[in-house]
């Protein structure tokens, strides 16, 4: 792939996954959808999944922001399902689907089958969770689901190492596999352990924002390598340094954090849109690899996997669900009860992406003199299995969210703990400017000092007026003709300081410094939606 291509794919992909924005179409199904007609299209250069590229350069980023962006007590509180699903899910949906596949298709060897279990066994829950925030669903179902998806790619890629060894026989053990799956597992996290604390003190201690953020972006392939580098599991290394340094982001200043999640939130959105207009264009290559298996028989061995993973995770999740709320009391006690509704939800939301192709790719076509059996339609398997799973669950989901009725998330409570923990951190801000005022060294005119107590107070009352009355002219809150009356003023001075510049009476370098003292004023009174 040349500069030209790469350069056309990222404008391509972000162009459908804005058009998506505007659509009730996840963007992910949409890119997959251009990506597949566009694979077809004249002209339309080849793009092929270079897994040397997807797994230590795509996939740590990925891993990097969605770690970041979880919450550390959320996932601790819900650990139990999170490890039956990225752990024990991911090794059951190994064995179960690999077998299944062994007795659908002829002459597939069962180490082969096992294989392909391995690959497409898990699910891709960047869909999963956009869906479940847009939809509104329960907090706990959308930590469960982003949970599994940090973890899951790890026991995925370990299973994948102890079964293609079987396949081509490499004298793999039983206990040789639960070796190397320990290793990879507990050395993940130990390198993740070690590298957490110090990567957090140099963010804490570097001073200038650029600086931080660059450390930022290189944080996910640090950690990635590190443990790779000895044979441990580098996207659990990768999780867990992100995990800790979301959960102690608040110690970086404010500039790194502002520029962080903005360059993240950039990274993220292109790499996503990439990937998801990737798997569609791998259509012509698979449908190429098929060889001696002629297109209606393998379509038959695709609708077959397909419907196996689909059943494989229902057979799992509903018994993960209930047999140890039945079986212990204490768990029963902890955790919020839970109706049939909520499995159902997480069992359909089973949908794969890139990380099972990017594996699928990764299978050699000979290791040590040995062929691979059946590499092309383990190949094309994996690719319907991730298609079928996107356009299929991908397109229901939504409406089976909405059929369910599933309680919501409670906007109203959710904004008065809002409210009230802001009240709380404004009369603690209240008590220490009283006491730093009352220190002469502290002295300010009083205009200077009513200033900063207008702004505490237009912080801790523009919470509680979100619950109060709308106008009933505009249909605005207080709050939200605060914020705009608030730009509309902006908006006036950024004019004048343009026109001043045009009119050479200032520079560009000082028009640009007063528009930055106006951003970040705007930045303050124009916060970003709830």
């Amino acid at each position: 792939m040349d500069a030209l291509q790469l350069v056309g794919l990222v404008a391509a992909s972000a162009a459908v996954a804005g058009f998506a924005r505007r659509t009730p179409v996840p963007a992910p199904l949409l890119l997959v959808a251009v990506g597949l007609v566009a694979a077809y299209v004249p002209g339309v250069p080849d793009y092929t999944l270079d897994p040397h590229i997807v797994l230590p350069l795509i996939l740590p980023p990925l891993l990097y922001t969605a770690a970041v962006d979880s919450s550390y007590l959320d996932l601790r509180a819900n650990i139990r399902p999170v490890a039956l699903l990225s752990v024990g899910y991911v090794l059951f949906a190994t064995v179960a689907v690999g077998w299944l596949a062994y007795v659908l298709v002829p002459d597939l060897p069962l180490t082969a089958a096992l294989v392909l279990g391995a690959v497409i066994a898990p699910p891709d829950a960047v869909a999963a969770t956009a869906i479940a925030r847009r939809l509104g669903l329960p907090n706990r179902i959308t930590t469960i689901l982003q949970g599994e998806s940090l973890v899951n790619d790890a026991t995925a890629i370990t299973a994948y190492k102890v079964a293609l060894a079987a396949a081509v026989g490499a004298g793999v053990s039983w206990a040789g596999g639960l070796w190397e799956f320990a290793l990879a597992a507990v050395g993940g996290i130990g390198v993740g352990l070690v590298l957490m604390v110090p990567i957090h003190w140099l963010r804490t201690h570097l001073t200038e924002a650029l600086l931080q953020n660059t450390l930022s972006l290189l944080i996910p392939f640090i950690a990635y390598a590190a443990a790779e580098e000895v044979g441990a599991s580098g996207v659990l290394a990768v999780v867990v340094v992100g995990l800790f340094l979301g959960h102690k982001a608040w110690k970086v200043d404010f500039a790194t954090r502002l520029q962080e999640e903005a360059v993240w939130k950039m990274v993220a959105f292109v790499l996503e849109s990439a990937v998801f207009a990737l798997i569609g264009l791998q259509l012509p290559y698979v449908v190429r690899g098929l060889g001696r298996y002629g297109m209606g028989e393998a379509a038959w061995y695709a609708a077959g996997v397909f419907v196996a993973v689909v059943v494989v995770r229902f057979v799992w999740v509903y018994p993960a669900t209930f047999l140890p709320r039945w079986m212990s009391s204490g768990i029963r006690e902890r955790e919020p009860e839970v109706d049939w509704r909520a499995p159902l939800v997480v069992g359909w939301a089973g949908m794969r992406g890139v990380v099972s192709l990017a594996i699928a790719f990764s299978i050699p076509v000979v290791t040590d003199g040995v062929d691979f059996p059946a590499r092309n339609l383990v190949l094309f398997l994996t690719f319907t299995t991730v298609i079928g799973t996107l356009v299929v669950q991908g397109l229901t989901l939504p409406p089976l969210i909405r059929l369910l009725k599933l309680p919501g998330r409670d906007r109203y409570a959710e904004t008065l703990a809002e409210a009230q923990a802001q009240s709380e951190a404004s009369r603690a801000a209240e008590e220490r400017l009283d006491a730093l005022l009352a220190d002469e060294r502290n002295a300010l005119p009083k205009p200077l000092a009513d200033r900063l107590r207008t702004v505490m107070e237009r912080r801790r009352n523009s919470v509680w007026e979100r619950l109060g009355a709308v106008n009933a002219v505009t249909g605005e809150t207080v709050d939200d003709t605060y914020r705009r009356l608030s730009r509309e003023m902006i908006d006036a001075e950024r004019e004048v300081f343009v026109q001043l510049r045009d009119a050479r009476r200032i520079d560009d370098e000082m028009m640009r410094t007063l528009l930055r003292r106006l951003d970040l004023e705007e930045a303050a009174a124009f916060r970003e939606a709830d």
